[in-house]
């Protein structure tokens, strides 16, 4: 079936989803530098679910109700501390290092960062909401060219109210595994965008990143820095996708599939 590929690079685009129809458009939505990659590796070390919300209001107020979740979350790039809460320290930031197995297996995560879980949340409405990131590109590119959309809008979550570079490297790769994969019967101009950006950057990403504000601000901090190298091992996740249904992120082997 032709496939029709879009990509929203900024934050600033978000507003508009919602007076889109996107009911026959499944949504992929990458935040590399972290969020999505954390989330990645949540589910994939058998984390039950996630939440994800907005404001640390909505998360205390689960956790109020919900005593078993675990909070995760940033804040100008570091967990949620006390000073913010006004109550306890969230239990992890928004490092794809903390999230083990030992430490997430079987639990149900609350999270809320500065622009992944609002990005998700932006896309309500859509026929699928999936999550993506370097660390599964190729498992969900397979996915989605086993069952298609009609239309793929991949959206970047970006820096504050600004593109991110690492986003649209992803969103690029993924643009490109497509029009491998399948029969594309529009691009949009933003979708070649990202890919040509891609295309330049794909033999050397580490290098590449120095383009990356998000890259630059945590290799700068020796606690964080290693999380800029393991968001960019492609593949090293084996898992198609998490799928934001119903107010909560499942791990996803396939489409209406959820892992135990």
């Amino acid at each position: 079936m032709p496939l029709h590929i879009e990509v929203l690079f900024s934050p600033a685009e978000f507003a508009a989803l919602s007076g889109r129809d996107l009911s026959a458009t499944t949504c992929v939505v990458f935040d590399v530098l972290r969020a999505t990659s954390s989330m990645l590796t949540a589910l994939n070390n058998g984390a039950e679910a996630i939440i994800p919300v907005s404001e640390i209001a909505e998360a205390l107020a689960i956790k109020r109700k919900r005593p078993d979740v675990l909070l995760a979350g940033e804040r100008e790039g570091l967990r949620i501390r006390q000073e913010l809460t006004g109550s306890i320290d969230f239990d992890f930031g928004n490092s794809p290092r903390e999230f083990t197995s030992d430490r997430v297996s079987g639990k149900t995560l609350v999270m809320t960062t500065t622009n992944g879980t609002r990005a998700l949340r932006s896309c309500v409405g859509s026929e699928r909401i999936l999550i993506g990131a370097f660390l599964n590109l190729g498992a969900l590119a397979d996915l989605l060219g086993q069952i298609p959309p009609d239309k793929l809008l991949l959206i970047c979550s970006g820096t504050f109210e600004e593109a991110a570079y690492e986003d649209a490297l992803a969103a690029g790769a993924l643009v490109d595994a497509m029009a491998r994969l399948s029969s594309v019967s529009q691009m949009a101009d933003s979708a070649n965008i990202a890919r040509e950006i891609y295309l330049r950057a794909k033999d050397d990403l580490e290098n590449a990143l120095e383009f990356s504000r998000n890259a630059r601000r945590l290799l700068a901090n020796p606690d964080l820095a290693e999380d800029v190298v393991v968001a960019l091992r492609r593949d090293s996740v084996p898992l198609n996708a998490g799928m934001f249904d119903d107010g909560s992120i499942h791990a996803l082997r396939g489409f209406g599939c959820r892992l135990a």
